[in-house]
């Protein structure tokens, strides 16, 4: 990290300022400047008092050792106090003219007078908020240290004073740079976390995207199939059947009525699936009754109707798993309708057993080869069914040999 970046990091998160002017960060630290005026202002005005009431060294000393405690007053407030609120673009050049002006008026006024010594405790927090730790430290070891070594030189006391105010300061340069660091490492320590934690919810804010996102796309996918597997194919079946009645309504009149029968039966089961579908409820069929009376009714309504056989212990199974067999049952038997050719005929099993439930419709028409690509969402759309049940489909077929579709349920 550079002097620079890090004597911008140090007053932006000691003064709680970020990079943008104004603008301010929720951390402990990030309050008014007004408590650190406070603070300075007392620690000056009480050194101010112990260095005028002292005992030594006389009143000639002192009053000069006041005068220059008096004018850091407004180089901090001039240059300092800004220094400290803004971030400081211009790099370490102003902190260091700052510290060195303030130094140059503090250290005489030190070796003039001991008491001096007290506005350590104001001078210290400057160092550390616009110097990197380690310029700090130093500051603070030239601080705490040089003014006792300049007293000592000028003054020539007894040596147990001399070494009683050298170990003064050596607690206080330890004291000053220990909880200085300290304090630093902590901040440090919480603008890390604090970073991420933006990243997090960042993260989780791309997530809940994704995952709506996601979901709406499922949502499609499922009214998509909902759409084909009943609407699409109703109203397939109709025009089916229009085109049978157009036919019929000259040669077999009886046939032509039966089929339109049938048509108002295919619009009547379409209108009650729409509605099903609007209210996100079950399939039509499923809602008046099991599944297996709910399979007659779809294969009743095929032309001609489709044998329906059930074997094993007919019980309710899950909503779910009997709604993909219901679908299941109607692809298939829709696709017979559409591809299996004239006079082909459809059979449907249910096989209830112990672990699975396996539906099998199975049609006599023309076939196909299922290694050829199939146009269309039907059997996709089959096979993702039974999969999102944890099931599987299977279509056995081929050219003019009819087709078998299998499907198998488990039964949790």
């Amino acid at each position: 990290m550079s002097a620079d970046f890090q004597v911008e990091e140090r007053a932006r998160r000691l003064n709680g300022f970020t990079g943008t002017a104004g603008a301010r960060e929720t951390h402990v630290w990030d309050r008014a400047f007004g408590p650190w005026d406070l603070y300075f202002g007392v620690v000056w005005a009480a050194t101010v008092a112990f260095v005028l009431g002292a005992d030594f060294p006389p009143l000639s000393y002192r009053l000069p050792a006041a005068g220059l405690l008096a004018l850091l007053i407004p180089w901090y407030a001039w240059a300092g106090r800004p220094l400290l609120l803004k971030d400081p673009g211009a790099g370490p050049a102003p902190a260091l003219r700052y510290l060195g002006v303030m130094l140059a008026l503090f250290l005489p006024a030190a070796c003039l007078v001991g008491e001096t010594r007290l506005i350590t405790f104001a001078l210290a927090p400057h160092c550390f908020m616009l110097l990197p730790l380690r310029r700090a430290i130093g500051a603070m070891a030239v601080v705490s240290l040089l003014p006792v070594a300049g007293w000592a030189l000028l003054w020539r006391p007894a040596g147990h004073i001399v070494f009683v105010n050298a170990v003064g300061s050596l607690v206080t340069f330890a004291f000053s740079a220990f909880f200085g660091a300290w304090i630093i490492r902590i901040i440090e320590q919480s603008q890390d976390r604090a970073s991420l934690i933006t990243e997090l919810d960042a993260s989780r804010e791309e997530v809940a995207r994704l995952s709506a996102a996601q979901g709406a796309h499922a949502e499609r996918e499922r009214m998509s199939r909902e759409i084909h597997d009943t609407l699409a194919q109703g109203f397939t079946s109709l025009l089916m059947l229009v085109q049978a009645v157009q036919s019929e309504l000259e040669t077999d009149p009886e046939q032509a009525h039966r089929h339109l029968e049938l048509m108002a039966a295919t619009a009547r089961q379409n209108l009650a699936e729409a509605r099903a579908l609007v209210s996100g409820g079950a399939p039509a069929d499923l809602d008046a009754g099991s599944l297996p009376d709910a399979v007659r009714r779809l294969a009743a309504r095929q032309d001609p109707p489709a044998a329906v056989s059930v074997t094993g212990a007919v019980r309710p199974l899950a909503a779910a798993l009997e709604v993909v067999a219901l679908r299941s049952c109607q692809e298939s038997l829709a696709n017979a309708a559409k591809h299996a050719g004239p006079g082909a005929r459809c059979s449907v099993s249910l096989a209830y057993g112990d672990t699975a439930l396996t539906v099998t419709v199975e049609d006599t028409g023309r076939g196909f080869d299922p290694a050829d690509p199939a146009p269309g969402h039907g059997l996709p759309g089959l096979r993702a069914r039974a999969a999102e049940v944890g099931g599987a489909a299977a279509i056995d077929s081929a050219v003019h040999a009819g087709t078998t579709v299998t499907v198998t349920l488990p039964i949790r």
